[in-house]
C-alpha cells in the first residue's frame, strides 16, 4: 500500500527579525511521576540552551524556509496497515483551551481559510532538518500545564523509525512570510514509541515542548486550543494546515471539514476526512466541536497521510487520540 502524506508547510517568508536580546528559558525536564504506560513515550532533547536556541533561529533564514521540502516525502510509500489491530482507548477526557477569547456546516473539501478567530494565532508552521534536508510541517499550540506544547505529527519530529529532527522551530500565525509572534524553538521533542520504533501510523502523533521567547510561554502569547482523548469516532471534524503543492502555495492557512470515515482501505485504525489539502499540511490540527466564529475547538487528531490510489485517495487520514496519545500529552505537559 503506497501512500502520500499530506503535510509540511512552505512558502515565501518575509521574516520578522527577532530581538537579539530575546529572553529564552531553558532547563532540564522536571521529574514527573512515571505512568503505567510510560514505555509508550519517547522523549528527545532539542535546543536546551540559549546558544542552541539562537542557532536554530539564525538557521531558519527566509530562503531556507522557502526552500524547505514538504515532510510528506518522509512517509511516502510506508505501510499504513495497523501493527496492533486497535488503538488503546481509555476514559474520554478533554483538557480545556488556555486563554480563550471572548453548528455544523456543510462539508467542505478544502480552500484557504478566510475567517478569523483564535485558529489564526494557534496554528503555525513547523520547520526542521533531517539527514541534511530541510522540511516543513504544520502544528498547533495546545493548552498544557507548562504552557509550552505544540501538537504535530510523529513524522514531523522523528523518521519513524530513525533519527530525530534538528533545528526544530514553530512559527505561530505564519501569514505569507510574516512571523507575527516570532520563532519558537523546541527544547524537547516527544512522540510515541510505536512511531519511533516502527513507524506505526496508528500512533503518528507528537508533542514538541517549546522554549519561552522574550520571557513568555507560547500559550501566554497565542493561546492554546483544548485537546480531547478517547472521543467518539465518526464525528464531524475540521482540519487546518499550510498545504504547499497545487492548488496551494504554502503562504497561508487552509482548511477543510466534514464527517470522518474509518480506514477501510489500507488497514490503519485512523479516520479519514475528504480533503484536498496537499503536502505541507502534515501535523496540522483536527478539531471536534469547532466554532467558526471564535476559532476554537477541541483538538482530536492531526493530518497524517493520504493514499496514492483507491476509493479513499481524496481523503486525509489522522490518528485516533487514545490512551497512548493521552499519556504522551501528559508527559510533554510536565516537561
Amino acid at each position: 500500500m503506497r501512500s502520500n502524506l499530506s503535510r509540511i508547510i512552505l512558502g515565501g517568508l518575509a521574516a520578522l527579525a527577532l530581538s537579539g536580546t530575546a529572553a529564552v528559558a531553558f532547563g532540564a525536564p522536571s521529574q514527573a511521576q512515571p505512568s503505567p504506560t510510560s514505555s509508550d513515550v519517547a522523549v528527545h532533547g532539542a535546543a536546551t540552551t540559549r546558544a542552541a536556541h539562537d542557532r536554530v533561529v539564525e538557521y531558519w533564514t527566509p530562503q531556507r524556509m522557502r526552500n524547505a521540502v514538504p515532510g510528506d516525502v518522509l512517509v511516502a510509500g510506508k505501510d499504513k496497515s495497523s501493527a496492533g489491530g486497535s488503538v488503546a482507548v481509555g476514559r474520554p477526557t478533554v483538557v480545556p483551551q488556555a486563554k480563550a477569547k471572548p453548528a455544523a456546516a456543510a462539508d467542505f473539501t478544502g480552500g484557504y481559510y478566510t475567517g478569523g478567530g483564535e485558529i489564526r494565532d494557534t496554528t503555525g508552521k513547523v520547520f526542521f532538518t533531517l539527514a541534511g534536508v530541510n522540511y516543513v510541517c504544520s502544528g498547533s499550540a495546545v493548552s498544557s500545564g507548562n504552557e509550552d506544547v505544540v501538537l504535530t505529527a510523529g513524522h514531523c519530529v522523528n523518521e519513524g523509525p530513525g533519527a530525530y529532527a534538528t533545528n526544530w522551530a514553530f512559527v505561530p500565525g505564519y501569514d505569507d512570510g510574516a512571523r507575527p509572534y516570532g520563532t519558537f524553538t523546541a527544547r524537547q521533542l516527544t512522540t510515541t514509541t510505536q512511531w519511533q520504533n516502527s513507524g506505526d501510523f496508528d500512533y503518528d502523533v507528537a508533542f514538541a515542548v517549546m522554549n519561552t521567547l522574550n520571557g513568555a510561554h507560547l500559550t501566554d502569547v497565542v493561546g492554546g486550543q483544548a485537546i480531547g482523548f478517547n472521543q467518539t469516532r465518526g464525528q464531524y471534524m475540521y482540519s487546518f494546515g499550510y498545504p504547499q503543492a497545487s492548488p496551494y502555495d504554502g503562504s497561508d492557512i487552509a482548511w477543510c471539514h466534514g464527517t470522518v470515515v474509518q480506514d477501510t482501505y489500507g488497514g490503519s485504525t485512523d479516520q479519514g476526512l475528504n480533503c484536498n489539502m496537499t503536502g505541507g499540511s502534515s501535523g496540522g490540527p483536527w478539531f471536534v466541536n469547532y466554532n467558526e466564529s471564535t476559532g476554537l475547538g477541541t483538538l482530536n487528531s492531526v493530518n497524517s497521510f493520504k493514499y496514492n490510489g483507491g476509493r479513499l485517495r481524496t481523503y486525509m487520514f489522522g490518528p485516533y487520540l487514545g490512551s497512548v496519545a493521552q499519556t504522551l500529552y501528559s508527559s510533554a505537559s510536565s516537561l
